[in-house]
């Protein structure tokens, strides 16, 4: 749903093509190339198209495909097959893709493991679809389950209304490695995992949480992709900005490990950013490992070694003393 119309002092970053090709990246990359593709036995199981004799599929009828994506139509599409991104679907002059982070039974999993079984449920189901990209010159149709619980022409409504850097409320969806998606109402946003937190986000899981009502910022809109990039920490001051004067070198503050690793831990300051704590700088007893010592949410006192904000990064010690 769209909120109030509020401007926010956060500067726009910018948002280009890789921004959203990095986006949806891990679905993209299982999508079929072309309808006109080869289909038969020799495919790999992965593409789990149903074994049947080698033909050439005719070409989409891209008049019509043209005509549901502008007019924001809903259409019946049968599963074919599946693969790791998600499902293979066809109908009457239409061939495409439904991304997994775009079907409704799937919101909110993210066990990679199960997906494969998941998805392989859908073969032989008949979906309620929308048309969210298609790029012709590419033979690539990409249709959404999730889009098809708006009402037809809802999107060109909401489209009119969005504006880059409006502050706007909307309901997470689905939770995905790379980021979150969040209902506006009849568009679904996409809040990138870097924009979910000016501190390391280990996964979008740990900022947010499915049916969860939250305020984002609009970062960009295409329209013509159906794209719509939002950001949660842009609502929210940037603290690296200060960081160097909040947390001067040598200040003893507490923190929160949020995670552990080999070399060492990463703990966040109460104002929001995160610095490493290099195991040599643990009070570590022989034939101990950072593990034996602390773990993920145990508070600790730590001493700033030093402050990169221009790269938002800080070195802290659990040694509060300087050794000399």
């Amino acid at each position: 749903m769209v909120g109030p119309k509020k401007k926010t002092e956060s500067p726009m970053p910018i948002v280009d093509e890789g921004w959203w090709n990095s986006v949806l990246a891990e679905e993209s990359r299982y999508a079929p190339p072309a309808p006109s593709r080869q289909a038969g036995k020799s495919e790999p199981r992965t593409e789990a198209t149903p074994a049947q004799p080698a033909q050439t599929k005719p070409t989409a009828d891209w008049v019509q495909v043209k005509d549901l994506y502008q007019r924001d139509q809903i259409v019946d599409l049968n599963v074919t097959g599946y693969n790791r991104g998600g499902l293979l679907v066809e109908g009457e002059g239409l061939y495409g893709f439904v991304p997994f982070s775009h079907l409704v039974e799937l919101a909110g999993k993210n066990e990679a493991s199960q997906r494969e079984h998941d998805l392989e449920t859908f073969v032989g189901r008949r979906l309620h679809l929308k048309v969210i990209e298609c790029v012709p010159e590419d033979g690539r149709i990409v249709f959404s389950e999730r889009a098809a619980q708006a009402e037809p022409g809802k999107r060109a409504q909401l489209f009119g209304a969005l504006h880059p850097g409006e502050r706007v409320t909307g309901i997470v969806t689905n939770i995905t490695d790379f980021g979150v998606f969040v209902d506006l109402g009849g568009v679904e946003g996409l809040i990138h995992i870097s924009e979910l937190s000016w501190g390391r986000v280990m996964h979008p899981n740990q900022i947010v949480q499915m049916g969860q009502t939250i305020d984002v910022q609009v970062l960009d809109l295409a329209p013509e992709r159906c794209r719509v990039a939002l950001s949660l920490k842009r609502l929210q001051r940037n603290p690296w900005l200060s960081a160097a004067t909040d947390f001067p070198e040598g200040s003893v503050v507490p923190a929160t490990i949020t995670s552990v690793v080999s070399y060492g831990a990463f703990a966040r300051l109460d104002a929001g950013v995160e610095g490493l704590i290099h195991a040599s700088e643990m009070p570590l007893e022989e034939g101990q490992t950072v593990k034996d010592i602390i773990s993920e949410g145990h508070p600790v006192q730590v001493r700033v070694l030093h402050v990169d904000a221009s790269h938002q990064r800080m070195g802290l010690s659990m040694k509060l003393t300087p050794q000399g």
